[in-house]
């Protein structure tokens, strides 16, 4: 594929491993590299060390210019060339970390109803989503609006105004723009803090039942403390951590709904403390002496070891607590009444634990902005400097340098953040109206650009590009396999299996009916009418490590005793019996497009099970390592079961995923396919859904473990054209912790690649990968909480309302409500608001510029006097009244019909390229304002030398007919909005010639040069302002137009 690029292998010391889905499979994999072959192969690899080098590390030339690089002294050089900022760095995160420090989480015994007992003080069980308090506000505001070079320069230069010396004007042309941007901030971030103050203090002042020695009393959310029983009904949300004691329901258990907790919509079944259960009466919980002893508090939602102990009863109980026995707050009861004892509060809860702040995302045209915003001032610090020079260093020179800077500071304009974020408004407000793709939200308002800039697409499987709805497509027994055509013959076949919806539904279709279930039963009735009923012994949930779950029921008919288990086939296929098909059913299965599931069971003996059961339960009580010794007594079980079945379902693809992939692919994207599920559906998805073109040839990257296998396989994907790559995660693993650099170079050049087996944080570090390695953005979609990580690191995050909950949705900067519509959302939103917000920031900048300009030319003609050629009033009017409106009209400009967008997808390719915003397009923009910038003021200067002191009010009348015209070049697609923007702009700047006339003589109002008001109705006015506004703006017209005639734009052919 690129034979140019060498392979050199990666130190160890500077890799970060993390181990991911390792199966027992993996293990006994076979050696598929013969020794005699690699010595051949080594030959032929351009690798720059000995083949003992693949052992040893340390011993790899790569370390030895490190080593060097380390050993450099940290001189002055290292100190301006960032070091210092560095520095501040550290001492930030210092102090910060010495403000914030932490109390340490210890784990805790909590008596039942008795907050008093509590060893420790616990935090409040307050919500508080809220940035700021009364004292932090102002400056926090303040501080998040000036660590912007933009606004820290403002802010400069309008203090300066303050010292009399350096004053030029009045103050508020300086202050009046700042102040505004502030005020907009300020009101902004006050608005959502008090939406935010609103809302924890209704979550905060909701009423829960307490139960006390003295019966049921009402108390608020945030009042509720460790050791606290309270109740909670149907329908309401959990306050905060809870171990379940009680509930209404008779089966001693309930559901919860987790969706605003961990994403998924399904029900989630929890059992109440049996011994608590069992007690006759509520106040009973009184009468008895007992405490729960909780682990610390942790992230994971998805485990919890604890135990209960009822010290008062002869012999004293003790009941292992798992997570099956908790109630994790922001989840709500969906059945029933329940009674729990408080365990975790506040910052401890697992909800809040588990909320971490995402990083603020800048937009590449932010970044690009501020690299010109910094030129700009070089160019302003330069202009002045050249200005002082040439009036000889004459008096306090410095004195006049920076007068010189303040009269040239309009070269940055303070326009362009409020012209910008405004436009970003706008943006997000045109997608979520837009009908095309409906229920679109737009999460993160500052990077609407970014759409338009995309080169990498990482995208999940299910439910993102599939329906996350199964369909039950086959049965293989061993011996035969049935198909949907023929499932007539097989009643007799099915016990109690699944759980799965698919799978339920189809035994019912077969004449197998789940009639009833609960904690301790199951009941089927078979096709002939009789009821079949199973006491449930034990269940073993599924896990992501074990990849499968199992249950052990008793026949109530016969009193046998069986064990089942389903699971995915790599974890299976090592329990089960030796069979000579179940792999290569699977492979035929995978390959159709079906997931597979693996059905075993084994009959257990009274004894077997007894002794099970006793090592079960003692297991379960132990409190270091639980989790392990459960595990290790269920594995004991876990051999040589009986191979019943295996089944396969269908994920149907959503719709239109195929011409939406296709458009992406036309545009130069390149896509990404990250999956947890195996390697033969993720390969048969990618086709299916053309991800993979039919004729293309798909690499499928061998499982490699070690260096010298992933040296050999990635020579082998080397020697490879145009093909696409389909890799696991372990493999993967392998390859990135020793040629990191080469195989992202490698893949990086495929069409496309599906990374299959990955676990969410692989998904993530892929994403930074491409960021690091390319430097080009990157756009994550997925819809589960698995893909929330992926979605948050990428530049771009796309979430789509799934089966699986809103959680990958609310983590995005857009939501929207079915693949397909990422196909609007880039060619025509992201196309739109690039090509808007590089046309906005270009003409702000250009407007600073132009009037920067005139003053050169003014303060040049009168000995470089550092004197302002406009008055306060007219430059803060320039700025707002006068061109607001038309330069803020661009965002509605459109250079190509959405229509034609999404019919010419490669029009896509050039926004990548950054041409619309670049220094090429910037220098042509600043040759154009000191052009007419002299044009005006030269013209000004030769045409009124008898009317001298209407000098102002010429050149100004001229350069805002100037900067009208110029936006009507610019615009490529007329709206009406457009025309009374501009005709809007005409009238308040006429109306100001007439009323405001003070204003436009030369020098201070105070020296009474005043504006006669018949000069400006004198037919000399009119045609010498339009003369040098002709002269300024016809070339320019000329020029657009000899270019679209011999040099027209691509998306220009296509429109003619």
């Amino acid at each position: 594929m690129a034979d140019q690029i060498p392979l050199h292998p990666v130190p160890r010391s500077a890799q970060r491993r993390a181990a991911y889905y390792t199966s027992a499979a993996t293990a006994q994999r076979h050696n598929r590299y013969q020794v005699e072959d690699e010595s051949s192969h080594l030959d032929e690899m351009p690798l720059m060390m000995s083949e003992e080098g693949f052992e040893n590390d340390e011993s790899d030339y790569h370390t030895l210019p490190r080593a060097r690089i380390s050993q450099r002294s940290r001189g002055l050089e290292w100190f301006i060339c960032g070091g210092w900022k560095f520095l501040c760095t550290s001492c930030a995160d210092w102090l910060i970390n010495l403000c914030r420090r932490k109390k340490e989480l210890k784990a805790r015994t909590v008596w039942l109803g008795c907050p008093e007992k509590c060893e420790e003080k616990y935090p409040k069980n307050a919500i508080k989503n809220q940035k700021y308090n009364v004292f932090t506000f102002i400056p926090g505001v303040l501080y998040e609006q000036f660590k912007f070079f933009l606004n820290l320069y403002f802010l400069v230069v309008s203090c300066s105004q303050f010292v009399p010396a350096l004053k030029i004007g009045y103050l508020y042309t300086y202050w009046a723009p700042l102040g505004f941007v502030l005020t907009v901030t300020v009101v902004r971030e006050a608005v959502d803090e008090f939406r935010r103050y609103k809302r924890d203090k209704e979550m905060n002042s909701q009423l829960y039942s307490k139960l006390t020695v003295r019966g049921k009393v009402q108390v608020k959310s945030s009042d509720i403390q460790v050791g606290d029983l309270i109740i909670v009904e149907k329908n309401q949300r959990i306050p905060s951590d809870m171990v379940f004691l009680r509930t209404s329901e008779k089966t001693g258990s309930c559901f919860i709904r987790t969706d605003q907790l961990d994403g998924e919509t399904d029900w989630k079944l929890k059992v109440a403390v049996s011994c608590t259960q069992r007690l006759p009466a509520l106040g009973d919980l009184f009468s008895i002496n007992a405490y729960v002893y909780a682990q610390k508090p942790q992230l994971d939602i998805h485990s919890f070891e604890g135990t209960f102990t009822r010290e008062d009863s002869d012999p004293a109980v003790h009941e292992s607590l798992s997570i099956e026995n908790t109630l994790w707050a922001s989840t709500v009861v969906a059945s029933g009444t329940v009674i729990g004892v408080v365990i975790y509060t506040g910052k401890e809860t697992r909800s809040v634990l588990n909320t971490s702040n995402p990083k603020n995302k800048v937009g590449l045209l932010d970044l690009e902005l501020n690299q010109l915003t910094k030129a700009l001032f070089l160019a302003l610090v330069a202009l002045s400097v050249v200005m002082v020079t040439l009036q000889g260093f004459v008096g306090p020179w410095y004195r006049n340098l920076f007068r010189f800077l303040l009269l040239f500071s309009y070269i940055i304009p303070i326009s362009l953040r409020v012209n910008l974020d405004m436009g970003k408004a706008a943006y997000g407000w045109m997608i979520m109206k837009d009908d095309n793709i409906p229920g679109t939200v737009v999460r993160t308002s500052t990077i609407p650009e970014e759409l338009g800039r995309l080169v990498y697409l990482l995208t999940d499987k299910t439910g993102t590009l599939t329906q996350n709805e199964m369909i039950f497509k086959r049965l293989h027994l061993g011996t035969v396999s049935y198909g949907t055509d023929t499932m007539d013959e097989i009643q007799s076949h099915i016990i109690n299996s699944y759980s799965q919806v698919a799978l339920v539904q189809w035994t019912e279709s077969v004449g197998l009916t789940l009639v009833n279930r609960d904690l301790t039963s199951m009941q089927l009735k078979t096709p002939g009418g009789h009821i079949l009923t199973y006491y449930i012994l034990q269940i073993f949930p599924f896990t992501s490590e074990s990849k499968r779950m199992g249950i052990i029921v008793r026949d109530e008919s016969s009193g046998e005793i069986t064990f089942y288990m389903k699971g995915a086939d790599v974890a299976m296929s090592t329990i089960v019996q030796y069979n000579d098909w179940l792999e290569e059913e699977c492979g035929n299965m995978a390959r159709e497009g079906l997931r597979t599931l693996v059905v075993a069971k084994k009959s257990l003996t009274e004894e077997q099970y007894q002794d099970f059961e006793s090592r079960y339960n003692q297991a379960k009580l132990s409190i270091h390592d639980r989790n392990l010794k459960v595990a290790a007594v269920v594995e004991s079980l876990e051999r040589e079961m009986e191979l019943l079945c295996l089944t396969g379902v269908e994920d149907q693809l959503q719709a239109d995923v195929r011409p939406t992939l296709e458009m992406l692919r036309n545009a130069g994207i390149k896509i990404w396919m990250l999956t947890g599920d195996k390697l033969e559906t993720a390969t048969c998805i990618a086709k299916s859904s053309h991800l993979v073109s039919r004729n293309q040839d798909i690499h499928i990257f061998r499982p490699v473990t070690t260096r010298g296998e992933a040296h050999l396989e990635l020579n082998a994907f080397r020697r490879k054209h145009d093909c696409a790559l389909v890799i696991s995660g372990d493999s993967l693993e392998v390859c990135l912790k020793y040629y990191e650099h080469e195989f992202v170079e490698l893949a990086c050049q495929c069409p496309a690649v599906v990374c299959c087996r990955c676990s969410p944080t692989q998904k993530a570090h892929i994403v930074k990968l491409l960021q690091h390695h390319t430097g080009k953005r990157t756009c994550a979609i997925g819809d589960g909480g698995n893909d929330v990580s992926m979605i948050q690191a990428a530049d771009c995050g796309i979430g789509i309302e799934g089966k699986e909950g809103k959680q990958a949705s609310l983590a995005a900067d857009f939501s929207i409500t079915q693949f397909k519509h990422i196909g609007r959302l880039l060619m025509v939103h992201g196309r739109n608001s690039y090509k808007r917000s590089a046309a906005l920031g270009q003409f702000v900048m250009h407007r600073g510029l132009i009037i920067s300009t005139m003053q050169a030319v003014f303060s040049s003609v009168f000995y470089f006097a550092s004197v302002p050629l406009y008055q306060g009033f007219l430059m803060v009017g320039y700025a707002t009244i006068y061109t607001m409106f038309p330069v803020f009209s661009l965002v509605l400009d459109q250079d190509v019909k959405p229509e034609m967008a999404l019919l010419y997808p490669e029009l896509y390719k050039d926004l990548t390229k950054g041409r619309s915003l670049s220094f090429k397009t910037f220098l042509i923009w600043v040759l154009i304002s000191i052009y007419q910038g002299g044009i005006l003021m030269y013209g000004a200067l030769l045409l009124f030398e008898s009317e001298f002191v209407h000098v102002v009010a010429i050149s100004f009348t001229a350069l805002i007919l100037t900067e009208l015209l110029m936006v009507a070049l610019t615009i490529r697609t007329w709206h009406w909005l457009m025309v009374v923007a501009e005709f809007l702009s005409l009238g308040c700047y006429v109306a100001s010639l007439a009323f405001l006339n003070e204003y436009f003589g030369i020098g201070r109002v105070s020296f009474g040069a005043f504006l006669d008001v018949a000069f400006i109705t004198t037919v000399t006015f009119l045609w010498k302002v339009s003369a040098i506004t002709v002269v300024s703006c016809l070339p320019l017209y000329i020029l657009k137009y000899l270019k679209r005639k011999f040099s027209p734009p691509s998306y220009s052919k296509l429109t003619s």
